[in-house]
Formats: structure tokens, sequence, C-alpha cells
């Protein structure tokens, strides 16, 4: 079983992507901004290699407006090695690679300009995944897109337009259930006719349920049957409601517990399981690890110092009760650390812990800092302290000084980005 996230990285500002306005969308932005995310791309590949997260969403935003009509911009030809290259590495480190149109790739609209773009958006896609030279278990990802007044039609649309496809796409494009109008049970309709692989999002499920009741590996399994064996391992979403924001909405990260029960129902089944949350690779390697029969205190400490200084921040008691868990170096307190650390990020952090913060992330720099550079973060903290200011201007300006005085550990840390 593979587990991943999707398009972004968190907690790692060189593996940042860039995009541009369509008015900026000039030949040399285009390829100044590609060359740039495709350079990202590779390097988050080896990010997700590194880490054992071996299923990942590529943003369809890679290559800006690759599939509008009024933009030209070759970047099949340009990019044609690059893409293979990724292709390649992604290929010999096993990870497993999907795209994802958004919401505005409507393929059963009514209106025929829709179709034509939403037709467009998902040859990108598809051109995309097969100049990396991509097996066929890299997937396009759609929803079936509106009602417009008539369920039935709406559907019999989606199939029609969808076996006017090209072969390339109809080879790697999957259906998913969404959270308002169409359930399970409506997709796999769909899917039967077509024969079409459907993708389960199980928070989706849970907002939108068909009337049929059935337990959601029952679902999981039927969606599966719709996979043939070329397709590869049949893939679900995995997300956590947000509590206190509307339905539907995912959670900022992973409940590790929630998780693993969730885990231990589908553990005997065949899928592999995308994670779709606010903290991305961040819940992903806390899923693998969870999950993970040979995992090591060494991986847990490699956590531990990402995550310390925004714990020190949130609970100094917390801080020091994972600082005594992984004493033990024997150990593997996998669940215990992930409990610790979603407690003291749910804790909203006192002034004086901030402040500790502050302070030990600035004995990093007092030794080299300059003496205008000394008195400027005194002034800082004395203004917070005094509630002039807020705390993110403080931390602005700690990480203005690891711009001009980089240190490994901190630039390794999540302290100033989540």
């Amino acid at each position: 079983m593979k587990i991943g996230y999707a398009c972004l990285v968190e907690g790692k500002k060189e593996l940042a992507m860039r995009s541009c306005t369509l008015k900026n969308a000039t030949e040399e932005k285009l390829r100044e901004i590609t060359e740039h995310n495709l350079t990202v791309l590779d390097r988050i590949l080896d990010y997700n290699i590194e880490n054992g997260i071996l299923l990942f969403r590529i943003s369809s935003d890679l290559i800006p407006f690759a599939s509008k009509k009024e933009v030209e911009f070759p970047w099949q030809r340009l990019y044609a090695n690059e893409l293979q290259n990724l292709g390649e590495k992604a290929l010999k480190g096993g990870l497993r690679l999907s795209m994802h149109p958004g919401q505005y790739t409507v393929l059963n609209s009514p209106n025929p300009d829709v179709v034509e773009r939403a037709v467009l958006d998902l040859e990108y896609h598809t051109e995309f995944l097969d100049l990396c030279g991509l097996k066929e278990d890299s997937k396009v990802i759609l929803h079936i897109g509106g009602i417009y007044g008539n369920k039935v039609e709406a559907k019999q649309r989606f199939v029609e337009n969808y076996n006017l496809l090209s072969p390339n796409i109809r080879k790697r494009l999957i259906i998913e259930n969404d959270d308002k109008l169409y359930h399970v049970e409506d997709v796999l309709e769909i899917a039967n006719i077509a024969q079409i692989p459907v993708v389960f999002d199980v928070l989706h499920h849970k907002v939108n349920p068909p009337a049929e009741e059935k337990k959601v590996t029952d679902w999981i399994r039927l969606c599966g049957e719709t996979w043939k064996d070329f397709d590869g391992v049949p893939k679900i979403h995995y997300s956590q409601q947000w509590i206190g924001n509307k339905a539907g909405s995912h959670s900022k990260t992973i409940c590790l517990e929630e998780f693993m029960k969730f885990y231990q129902s589908v553990s005997t089944i065949p899928i592999d399981i995308m994670l779709e949350v606010k903290d991305k690779n961040l819940s992903a390697v806390k899923c693998i690890l969870g999950t993970s029969r040979t995992g090591t205190i060494r991986q847990l400490e490699k956590e531990w110092a990402n995550y310390k200084y925004t714990i020190l921040e949130h609970s100094p008691k917390h801080y020091q009760e994972i600082r005594s868990l992984l004493k033990d170096k024997n150990s593997n307190p996998v669940h215990d650390f992930y409990r610790l650390v979603e407690e003291a990020m749910e804790l909203e952090p006192a002034r004086g812990h901030v402040i500790n913060a502050f302070q030990h992330v600035w004995g990093y720099f007092k030794e080299d800092a300059s003496e205008p550079e000394k008195v400027k973060f005194l002034k800082e903290l004395t203004k917070y302290e005094l509630g002039e200011i807020g705390p993110d201007r403080v931390k602005r300006y700690l990480e203005k000084l690891l711009d001009h005085y980089p240190n490994a550990y901190l630039l390794q840390s999540y302290y100033f980005l989540i």
C-alpha cells in the first residue's frame, strides 16, 4: 500500500512552485516559470523517494496555461527531455504519479465551449504523463461535473462525451464521487456503463452518501472492481473533516489515531491512499511512519528536529514530554510522539511560550548578528512583550536573519512555515 499527498510540499521553502497571470504569460515568462517548476518537481520526487512517499499528485499548474487555446507555448517540444527524465526517476524510485484537473474542467456541461475547454485540459494532463513515459497506472482524476437540472441527462452526457475522447485520455482517466452532486452509487453507475475506474473519496462519501447503506469497506471493494490489471492498484482519497468548518473541508493535519482505525479496516484491501490534507507531506510522513513495521527512533528524531520549536511555541510541557519520550533509543514510540505533537498544535500559544521559542531561535544568530540587528531584534521582542505587535512580525524578522545567516538545522525546521 502506497500513501501520498497532493501537489505542494509544506515546510520546504525551496520546493515552492511559481505561477503568473494570463496577461503576463509571455513565452519568456512561461519558459522561466516552467523551468523553475520542473526543477522543483525533480527535487520533490527526490524528497518523496527519500521519505518513502511513493504516491504523489502533480500540480496541474506546473506548466501555466498549458491547456489554453489563446496561449501558444510549445512545452512538449521544449521540455521533452526533462519530462522523460522525471518519468524515469519516478519509475526507478517506485513512485506512482497522478494529476487532477480542477473544478472548471467539466466534461458533462451542456455548453459545447465548456466541454471543448475540458477536453483540451484533459489532453494537457494526459500528454504530460505520456511524455514522462509513465505507465497506465498514472491516472488523471476527474469529477463528473454538474447536474444542470436533470441528473439522468447529465450522466448520459458524461458517458457520451467520454466516449468521444481519444484512447490516450481514456486509458488514464478515472472518476471520483464528490461531496455535493454525485455520490458513489452515481459514479459506479457511470463507471459500469463506460468502463471507467472509480476513485472512492472517503470524506466526500461521509458528506454525500447514497441512499443505499453499505460499509465504507464494501464501497471501496466495489470501486476497486472497476479497475483492470493495467490500471494498477485501485486508489482512494482519504481526508478528515476540519472541525468547525463547513462539511467536506479538509483538516489541517491527519489525526494519526483516527487514520490508524481506518487503515486497520482496509489493510487487507489492495489500495493506494492519497491523503487530501492541508499540511500535505507532513501528514504523509506521519501516516507512513504510523503504519510502518520497520520504523526506527532515528526517523522520529528527524521529525522531532523539524517540529521542536513549533512545539515549544505551543506548549513547553509537550516539548519536554516528547524529549523524554525519545530518550529510549531502542524504542519507536511513533503513535505517542504524534499524539503529543497533535495535542500541542491544538493549543493556543501563550505569549511567554512564544517569547521562549523566539529566544531559542535567536540563539542561532546572536553570535553572528551585527549590532544593529541585535538592537532590532530586542526592539521587536519588547514590542511583542508589550502587545504592540503580533508574533508574526518577530518571526518574519528571525526568518530574514535566517536568509542572511543560513543554518542547516533551522532551514529544515517547520518553525517558520506551520
